[in-house]
C-alpha cells in the first residue's frame, strides 16, 4: 500500500496544479475584464437614469419567467414520450431537437423570418389564397416571438435533463401503484413527479439561465420594442458609446445570474433520484393503446412543426427567388436558383472586409476545435480538483460558474475594454474568440465530467495499483475510459456552444476573420432580397455543419458505448 500512500501525497501536493490552468483562464480572460469594465465606469462619466435600469431589467426577468414555463409545458410531455416509447425515427428527432439548442440566434432568426416573416412562405400562401396585398400575420417584432424562439431553442433541455432521468426510474414503482388501483395521472402526481422534482426543478433553472441571458432572439426577433438586459448593455456600449451604463447594467446581470446559478447548484449539490440500471432500451415500448399513439403522435407533430419546420422553410428560401434586388431595374426571373450560393463567392461591392462563406466556416469550425481542448482540458482539471475536501472546493464551483452566469455580451465588452490595442486583439493573437467560448463551455465540461469522476468506485484504482500498475497506466486504463462517456458529452456541448455563440464574438471577432454567425448577421443587416437569400444560403450551410457535427459526436458516443 505504500505505493497508494505516495500516489495520494502526491496528488495532494499537486493540488494547486490542478486549479493553475483553469484559475489562470480565469484570472486572465474574465477577471481581467471584469475589473477593466469597472474601471472604465469610475474613470468616466456618462448619463444614467433609472429608467435605463429598470425597464430592461423587469422586462428581462418577465419574459424569461414566461418563457421558463412555456418551456417546461410543452417539454415535459417531449420527455415523457422519448423516455417512454420506441416509435419509427426516434433517433432522428432526438438529434432534431437537440440541433435548434446549438443554433446561433440569426439562424433562429433567419429561419422564423423565412416562414413567418412578411416574405415568408406562410404569409404568401395566405396572401395568394385571401388575395391581400398585405401579409396577413404579423410575427417578426412581437413578443410572441421572442417567446417562440425560446421555447424552439430550449426545449432540448427539458427533453434532456427530465427525459434521461425520467428514463432511469425504477418502474415497477409506476407498475405498484397501478395495481393499487390509482390512476395514471394519480401515479405521475404522487409517485412519478415527486421524484422528478429535482431534475425538473434543475432544467428550468436552465432554461432560466439561458432566457435570462437572450441577446439574439431579442435583438433580432423583437425588434426595437422590446430590450433585455443583454440588448441594452450592447445599445449603450456600441450604439451611445456609454460605457459607464453599460458596465452598470453588466454588473446587475452579473448578481442577477449569480444568483440563479448558486440556486442551480445548490438544487444539483442535493441527494440524487433512485435510478433503475437497465440496459438500452429496457424500459421502453411501442406506443399500444389509443391514448398513447395519440400522445406520441401530437408530440411529434408539435416538435416537427416548432424545430423542423422552420429549418426547411430555410432552406428551400435559400433556392428560390421571388423578388427584384434592391435597386434592379427589368424583368426578374423567379423560382428556383442557385444565384444565392453563387454570389456568395463574389465580392461585387469590392469590400476589404468581404470574407468568403469556405473562410467563415473555416474559422468557426478551427475556434470550435481549439474550444473543445481547452474548455475539456480546464473543466476535467477542476473535475479533478473538485474530487478533494475542503474550504476550496466550496469557493471554487461558484468561482468557476461565473462567466456561465455572465452574459456573453457583457463577455465581448469585457474583452474591448481590456484588450484593445494589446498585442492580445493584434493578428499575432488571433484566439481570443476560442477563449471567450471556452470560459462559456468550460461549466458545462465541469458539470458533465464531475458526477463521472466521483462515482468510480475507490476499489478499482487500488486494485490496479497493487497490480502493478504505475498512476499514468491507472489514470489512463481506468480513469479515462470509465469517464470517456461524459467526456465526449462535454466535448460535444463545447464544440456545438462555439459554432453558435453570437454574443462575445460579435464584439471581438475582426472584420476580416469572422465567424459564421457573425457573416450572416452582416447579411441579415442590410436590405435587399439578394442580401436575405445570401443569407438563407450561409444560414443553411451553417445548419448542415452543425448537423454533421452532431451527428458525427453522437455516433462516435455510440461507439463508445457500445464498447463498453
Amino acid at each position: 500500500m505504500s505505493i497508494l500512500r505516495a500516489l495520494h501525497t502526491r496528488v495532494n501536493r499537486s493540488g494547486l496544479l490542478l486549479w493553475a490552468l483553469p484559475l489562470a483562464l480565469l484570472v486572465v480572460f474574465f477577471f481581467y475584464p471584469l475589473f477593466a469594465i469597472l474601471r472604465v465606469m469610475f474613470e468616466h462619466t456618462g448619463a444614467i437614469f433609472i429608467s435605463d435600469i429598470w425597464q430592461p431589467l423587469g422586462f428581462t426577468f418577465y419574459q424569461a419567467l414566461i418563457s421558463t414555463l412555456l418551456t417546461i409545458l410543452f417539454g415535459l410531455p417531449a420527455a415523457y414520450v422519448f423516455s417512454r416509447f420506441d416509435f419509427a425515427g426516434k433517433r432522428l428527432m432526438r438529434m432534431l431537437t437537440m440541433l435548434p439548442f446549438i443554433l446561433p440566434t440569426v439562424v433562429t432568426a433567419a429561419a422564423f423570418n423565412s416562414l413567418l416573416g412578411p416574405r415568408g412562405w406562410f404569409n404568401l400562401l395566405l396572401m395568394k389564397l385571401t388575395g391581400s396585398a398585405t401579409p396577413p400575420v404579423i410575427f417578426l417584432n412581437t413578443f410572441g416571438a421572442i417567446l417562440i424562439a425560446h421555447v424552439f431553442y430550449n426545449i432540448a433541455i427539458i427533453i434532456r435533463v427530465v427525459g434521461s432521468a425520467w428514463s432511469q426510474l425504477d418502474p415497477r414503482l409506476d407498475h405498484s401503484a397501478r395495481v393499487l388501483g390509482a390512476s395514471p395521472w394519480r401515479s405521475f402526481w404522487q409517485v412519478t413527479f415527486p421524484l422528478l422534482r429535482r431534475p425538473i426543478l434543475s432544467a428550468a433553472l436552465l432554461v432560466f439561465l439561458f432566457d435570462f441571458a437572450s441577446f439574439g432572439v431579442v435583438l433580432m426577433l423583437g425588434g426595437p420594442s422590446f430590450q433585455t438586459l443583454e440588448v441594452a448593455i450592447y445599445s449603450q456600449a456600441l450604439h451611445y458609446l456609454n460605457l459607464p451604463m453599460a458596465g452598470l447594467l453588466s454588473l446587475i446581470q452579473l448578481a442577477c445570474t449569480l444568483l440563479v446559478t448558486l440556486v442551480y447548484g445548490s438544487v444539483n449539490r442535493g441527494k440524487t433520484i433512485p435510478l433503475f440500471p437497465r440496459l438500452r432500451g429496457e424500459g421502453t415500448s411501442k406506443p399500444r393503446a389509443p391514448w398513447e399513439k395519440g400522445i406520441v403522435f401530437l408530440t411529434i407533430t408539435f416538435l416537427f412543426l416548432l424545430q423542423v419546420l422552420p429549418l426547411l422553410a430555410l432552406a428551400t428560401r435559400s433556392f428560390v427567388r421571388l423578388e427584384a434586388d434592391r435597386g434592379q431595374r427589368g424583368g426578374v426571373e423567379t423560382g428556383l436558383t442557385l444565384e444565392y450560393y453563387r454570389e456568395l463567392f463574389v465580392n461585387r461591392s469590392q469590400s476589404v472586409f468581404y470574407v468568403p462563406p469556405v473562410q467563415a466556416i473555416g474559422n468557426s469550425l478551427q475556434y470550435a476545435a481549439v474550444t473543445t481542448l481547452i474548455s475539456c482540458v480546464a473543466g476535467t482539471l477542476l473535475a479533478y480538483a473538485m474530487l478533494k475536501k475542503g474550504a476550496a472546493r466550496r469557493w471554487l464551483d461558484p468561482l468557476v460558474m461565473l462567466p456561465f452566469g455572465a452574459s456573453a455580451v457583457t463577455l465581448g465588452l469585457g474583452f474591448i475594454v481590456a484588450f484593445s490595442g494589446s498585442s492580445l486583439a493584434g493578428a499575432s493573437f488571433p484566439w481570443l474568440v476560442p477563449l471567450a467560448h471556452s470560459l462559456i463551455a468550460m461549466p458545462f465540461v465541469l458539470r458533465a465530467v464531475q458526477p463521472a469522476l466521483a462515482s468510480i468506485p475507490v476499489s478499482l484504482l487500488q486494485s490496479a495499483a497493487v497490480l502493478g500498475a504505475s498512476p499514468l497506466r491507472v489514470w489512463w486504463e481506468v480513469e479515462m475510459k470509465l469517464i470517456s462517456r461524459a467526456l465526449i458529452s462535454a466535448a460535444l456541448f463545447s464544440f456545438t456552444i462555439s459554432l453558435g455563440e453570437f454574443g462575445a464574438t460579435t464584439f471581438i471577432a475582426r472584420p476580416d476573420n469572422p465567424t459564421l454567425p457573425v457573416a450572416i448577421f452582416r447579411y441579415l443587416s442590410q436590405p435587399g432580397a439578394m442580401n436575405f437569400g445570401q443569407a438563407m444560403a450561409m444560414s443553411t450551410i451553417l445548419i448542415l455543419v452543425c448537423a454533421v457535427s452532431l451527428a458525427l459526436l453522437e455516433k462516435f458516443n455510440q461507439f463508445l458505448t457500445g464498447m463498453d
